[in-house]
């Protein structure tokens, strides 16, 4: 079969990436949902008119990107942001000679405003854009380690809840909004804490604590989520793997 996309014009990405976009975009408009085993390989080379080989190249680097998850013999599906994913993808706070920990969260507060500057400056918003603000703590073995505040465009959180918002955020976007977190940008450096702060984490006002500042993407690039985490490293640190 050759490669290409009936009466569609010759792009200037190789065609697994051409291929690669739509299937991405599928995802996007939910026409395949988190945790939903996507059609067979041969299935979307017929349907697309491209070769067998050109959709595994796409669904390769999807899977490598963790959009997609690959079970043998049980077929290729849509990945979910279940606790573990995100240990091994987004966490990287680690209680010290511990093992990794899914964080439990206590809501503060959730309230909706218009973005300042710096909310519209990091999630690409026009001035005055309405926003959605969310503080938390989140414990590690019961432990209050983290002072968390995230920022999220309103636009696209209709009828976002005031209360009984879900510890996890990543997994509550995609099933409840469509959507799907695929990663981001983060910077890691030392501040003094805040008195609020440090009331929150047990520590002194002005107590150092490491700022983990975030901006979240979806599978498309659109800025979803900016998040600051204040952690208290008195009993953890900040690891990431190197590979």
């Amino acid at each position: 079969m050759a490669d290409g996309f009936a009466g569609a014009p010759p792009g200037f990405r190789p065609l697994y990436r051409q291929v690669k976009a739509l299937l991405i975009q599928r995802i996007s408009d939910r026409q395949w949902l988190p945790g939903q085993a996507i059609p067979a390989e041969p299935i979307i080379a017929a349907e697309l008119g491209v070769s067998q080989g050109t959709v595994r190249k796409a669904l390769d680097e999807m899977a490598a990107e963790n959009v997609l998850v690959r079970r043998q013999g049980r077929g290729t599906y849509v990945a979910r942001h279940d606790e573990a994913r995100i240990l091994f993808q987004f966490f990287k706070i680690v209680p010290d000679g511990g093992v990794p920990v899914f964080p439990d969260s206590r809501l503060r507060s959730v309230t909706q405003g218009v973005a300042d500057a710096a909310e519209s400056r990091a999630l690409a918003l026009a001035p005055a854009a309405p926003v959605i603000r969310i503080a938390r703590l989140r414990e590690i073995a019961g432990v209050v380690a983290i002072s968390e505040y995230l920022t999220l465009p309103a636009a696209l959180f209709p009828d976002f809840p005031g209360e009984d918002v879900p510890n996890n955020l990543y997994d509550f976007y995609a099933a409840r909004f469509g959507i799907t977190i695929s990663g981001g940008q983060e910077r890691v450096k030392a501040v003094a804490a805040s008195s609020d702060d440090a009331a929150h984490l047990g520590l002194v006002a002005g107590a150092p604590v490491l700022l983990i500042d975030r901006i979240a993407h979806a599978l498309d690039g659109t800025r979803i989520e900016w998040r600051r985490s204040y952690c208290s490293t008195e009993a953890c640190s900040y690891v990431g793997e190197l590979k």
